[in-house]
C-alpha cells in the first residue's frame, strides 16, 4: 500500500478555504484507492467532526499564527516531519511550500505542487511578502518533480516566467441532490449573495457601495470573513447593523445551509479577482445560481459564457444584480448554463482520479525480488527449468527483462 504526506492546508477536516476542501475530498478517495494517507494540519482541528473519515491519518505540528508567517512556518515543521518519516510522495499545496522542497528531495521522496494562484499579485502582501511568494515560486518550479494548476491560464503564466508546465487540474462542485430549505428570513430568488473572504481583490468595497443600494430593494447577504479583522470586516459589520435587510453570517461551516444559500439566491456576486479556478465560484455553478461575476480572465475561463461579467465599480454591480434579480428567467438560464458546465467539468471525481493518476505517477517502481537457485542433489536427474508461472526461472527471466541484465 502506497502512503503520501498531503501538506500546506490547514489541515482535516477543515472548512476554512479552497484547499481544504479539496483535502477534504481527496484524503478519503485516496483511501478508498488504496493508498496509506496522512494529512498535516495546525492545531484546532477537531478529532471528533462527523464529517471525518477516520481511515485519514493527521499530524498537528506548530507554526507562528500569523498573515505573514502561517503558511511558511507550517509548512516547514510538516516538511520536516514529513522528510523523517519518508512516505512514498507528498502532495504540496501553495508554492511558498517550495523553500522545503530540497529537505524531500534530498530524502528520495517525489513531489506533486499545487502552486495555487499568483499570490504575489494579491493587493493584500507587501512588497515582502510579495518577494517571498515569487521567490517560493521560484524555489517550486526548480525542485518540484511535477505541478498542478488550477485554472489553464495559471499554467500558462507558469509556462512563460518560469519554464514549468504540468498538469492542469481544477477544484469540484457538489450539487445539492435535492432542493434544500430557504434561509429564515429570505425569499427565494429574490436577494443578492456574496461568498469571500474578506480582501479587496475580492472585490469586496465595490460590492459593500452596491449593497447600500441594492438594500433599499432586496435582501443583501453577506458570507465570509477576512479572518484577522481590518477595515473590509469592519466596513461589512456596520452596514450588517445599520440595515436590517443586509445580512452577515460570517464563516459559515454547515456546508448544506451554504448550499441552500447559493440554491436559492437571485444573483450570486463572484468578485475574486486573482487566482485560477475558485471553488466558491465552482461550487455555486454546481448548484445552480445565477452569477454575476467580476470580468477577469479566470472567471471567464471558469464561467464560459454561463454567467454576466461586470467591472469592478459598484455602479455596474448594483445594476448587474438587480436586473439579475429582478429576471426569473435570465435566473433560469444561468442557473442552468452553469450547472451543465459545471458537471461537464469541474466534478469531484474527475478532481480526485486526476490527483490520483498523477500521484501513482510519481511512484517508483517496486524492485522484483528473484528466489534464490538451489543446488541440484547429486542423486537426482536434473531436469531443464519449466518457464511456467510463477517458477524461479520465470521469475529469474522476468527480472532480467526488468532491469535490462543481460
Amino acid at each position: 500500500m502506497p502512503n503520501i504526506a498531503i501538506i500546506g492546508s490547514r489541515g482535516y477536516p477543515s472548512y476554512y478555504g479552497g484547499f481544504e476542501t479539496l483535502v477534504r475530498r481527496l484524503a478519503p478517495y485516496l483511501v478508498d484507492a488504496g493508498w496509506d494517507v496522512t494529512v498535516y494540519g495546525r492545531p484546532g482541528i477537531k478529532t471528533d467532526d462527523p464529517g471525518r473519515d477516520p481511515r485519514v491519518m493527521t499530524k498537528t505540528t506548530r507554526g507562528v499564527e500569523s498573515k505573514s508567517l502561517s503558511t511558511l512556518s507550517y509548512s516547514f515543521t510538516s516538511v520536516v516531519d514529513a522528510a523523517a518519516a519518508k512516505p512514498d510522495v507528498a502532495l504540496l499545496l501553495n508554492c511558498a511550500t517550495g523553500y522545503w522542497l530540497p529537505m524531500l528531495k534530498a530524502r528520495g521522496i517525489p513531489t506533486l505542487v499545487n502552486v495555487d494562484g499568483l499570490e504575489w499579485e494579491r493587493a493584500k502582501w507587501n512588497r515582502m511578502g510579495k518577494t517571498v511568494f515569487k521567490t517560493g515560486a521560484k524555489m517550486t518550479a526548480a525542485w518540484a518533480d511535477r505541478l498542478v494548476f488550477d485554472a489553464k491560464e495559471i499554467g500558462r503564466r507558469w509556462h512563460e516566467d518560469f519554464h514549468r508546465d504540468g498538469v492542469f487540474i481544477p477544484y469540484g462542485g457538489t450539487p445539492a441532490g435535492e432542493q434544500l430549505p430557504v434561509e429564515p428570513g429570505l425569499e427565494h430568488g429574490k436577494y443578492a449573495l456574496l461568498v469571500a473572504r474578506f480582501v479587496e481583490e475580492n472585490t469586496i468595497s465595490p460590492f459593500v457601495e452596491a449593497a447600500h443600494a441594492l438594500s433599499e430593494r432586496m435582501d443583501v447577504v453577506f458570507v465570509g470573513s477576512s479572518g484577522y479583522g481590518g477595515d473590509v470586516e469592519a466596513s461589512v459589520a456596520r452596514l450588517a447593523a445599520e440595515n436590517p435587510r443586509v445580512h452577515w453570517f460570517g464563516h459559515v461551516k454547515d456546508d448544506r445551509r451554504l448550499a441552500a444559500l447559493w440554491q436559492h439566491a437571485g444573483a450570486y456576486f463572484h468578485g475574486h479577482s486573482v487566482g485560477g479556478t475558485n471553488p466558491a465560484l465552482v461550487q455555486a455553478m454546481a448548484l445552480g445560481a445565477p452569477i454575476v461575476a467580476r470580468d477577469t480572465v479566470y472567471n471567464r475561463e471558469v464561467l464560459h459564457g454561463s454567467g454576466l461579467m461586470v467591472p469592478p465599480e459598484a455602479g455596474a454591480i448594483a445594476r448587474a444584480v438587480e436586473g439579475l434579480v429582478n429576471s426569473p428567467d435570465l435566473q433560469a438560464q444561468l442557473g442552468w448554463g452553469a450547472q451543465a458546465r459545471a458537471n461537464d467539468v469541474y466534478t469531484w471525481d474527475k478532481v480526485c482520479g486526476a490527483y490520483e493518476l498523477e500521484l501513482r505517477a510519481l511512484l517508483k517502481p517496486v524492485a522484483v525480488r528473484v528466489p534464490l537457485a538451489l543446488p541440484v542433489p547429486a542423486a537426482a536427474s536434473p531436469r531443464p527449468a519449466r518457464m511456467g508461472v510463477g517458477s524461479p526461472a520465470a521469475a529469474g527471466a522476468a527480472a532480467r527483462h526488468a532491469v535490462g541484465a543481460k
